[in-house]
């Protein structure tokens, strides 16, 4: 069953130094062209696969989707409910920027069903803003997330940056303050990776980006991890921490492996064993919907050898671990026979647990996540 849908809006008013999604400045772009272009690729995915669609939850991302209009908002809902069956809906979330929600974006959202709202903030440092290319300010961000709640929006994420340019721990320590005084359901946290094609690589690979360094960044973790267990909010995957019931069941749905639709120009999508992306450009993925093609550029039948590590290095990223017996009812095959050496080898470095029931990354195992993961992937 296809359980999530993800839905990319590839337009930014402004480019963050440090992203490489597939995204363009918004000006002169075809947006309503665009959205009646998704329109046209979530009918052809419908009529396809319309006995396997359970659709769960579904994720507005990008780019940004409030860069959009409220009209042009209000007319990709209705496309929305056209084609995508809202039956089974339990989570439809939206990440947003603070200072491109308005009271009328926010109305529009809600009365079309949006219940959970992304908001990127990254930090509560103004300079730090600035370097990071962001135009929104805390004033951006307390003003939001009231109108939100006004309006009936009880869960609110915001997503923060460390190892940021130029940041200290003190200034780290003052954002996870501000953050929590906000007194939300959920928080994501994330390292910076610098990316090619970013403004931050150029800045890099001409010895400009001046970085905090991996000693710091673990301990801008440790730092992370210690506050929020102090505020009762629960770690449940590597950089995501929420109360119970606030954890982000679209994102859960990557973790645990499942099949997903993507929709938009550069999405990506899993679906019947096969992963496949879309056409990026935006000009050439509305002309293959129009001709009446889907707008896939690549696709990948997924090994059975690829789907285990998938399971492990996806699963692992959830504090509660990979269950074991659900690995072996996907895949007739014990866990420990097939990767036993790489699990024997974490439990006794302390970096994995192995209970009864699951095997899962100690607090040691998540500073070092990736390189555990690597140990899963057969040559």
């Amino acid at each position: 069953m296809i359980k999530g849908a993800y839905i990319h809006i590839p337009f930014c008013h402004q480019i963050c130094h440090y992203c490489d999604f597939n995204k363009v400045f918004f000006k002169n772009q075809p947006v309503d062209a665009y959205i009646e272009a998704l329109g046209m690729e979530m009918k052809m995915f419908a009529e396809k696969y319309r006995d396997q669609l359970h659709i769960e939850t579904i994720f507005l991302g990008g780019g940004t989707p409030t860069a959009l209009s409220s009209e042009q908002l209000q007319r990709l809902f209705e496309l929305i409910d056209q084609y995508i069956p809202k039956d089974n809906l339990i989570e439809f979330s939206s990440e947003a920027n603070p200072d491109e929600l308005t009271v009328e974006k926010l109305m529009v959202m809600k009365s079309n069903g949006i219940n959970r709202l992304s908001i990127g903030v990254q930090s509560f440092d103004e300079d730090i803003l600035l370097r990071l290319g962001r135009t929104h300010s805390n004033d951006h961000v307390y003003k939001t997330i009231q109108m939100a709640k006004d309006i009936g929006f009880t869960n609110i994420s915001i997503d923060l940056m460390y190892g940021l340019p130029g940041q200290t721990m003190d200034q780290w320590k003052d954002t996870l303050n501000k953050a929590l005084e906000l007194d939300l359901h959920h928080y994501s946290a994330y390292s910076l990776i610098v990316e090619p094609k970013t403004v931050f690589y150029n800045l890099m690979t001409r010895g400009k980006l001046i970085l905090p360094g991996e000693d710091m960044e673990a301990d801008m973790y440790e730092e992370l991890m210690t506050v929020m267990k102090s505020k009762d909010i629960h770690q449940y995957e590597i950089s995501n921490f929420a109360h119970i019931d606030y954890h982000s069941r679209h994102n859960n749905l990557y973790w645990d492996n499942v099949s997903y639709a993507g929709f938009g120009a550069g999405a990506h999508g899993y679906v019947k064993g096969i992963r496949y992306a879309n056409i990026g450009p935006i000009k050439k993925y509305i002309n293959a919907v129009e001709m009446g093609d889907f707008p896939i550029n690549t696709t990948h039948e997924v090994t059975a050898d690829e789907r285990m590590e998938e399971e492990m290095f996806l699963g692992l990223r959830k504090v509660e671990g990979v269950n074991k017996i659900q690995f072996e009812e996907k895949f007739g095959v014990s866990m420990q026979n097939v990767y036993g050496q790489a699990l024997s080898k974490h439990i006794s470095s302390g970096s994995l647990v192995s209970t009864d029931d699951a095997v899962a990354l100690t607090r040691k195992g998540r500073f070092i996540g990736n390189e555990i993961f690597q140990s899963f992937l057969m040559k």
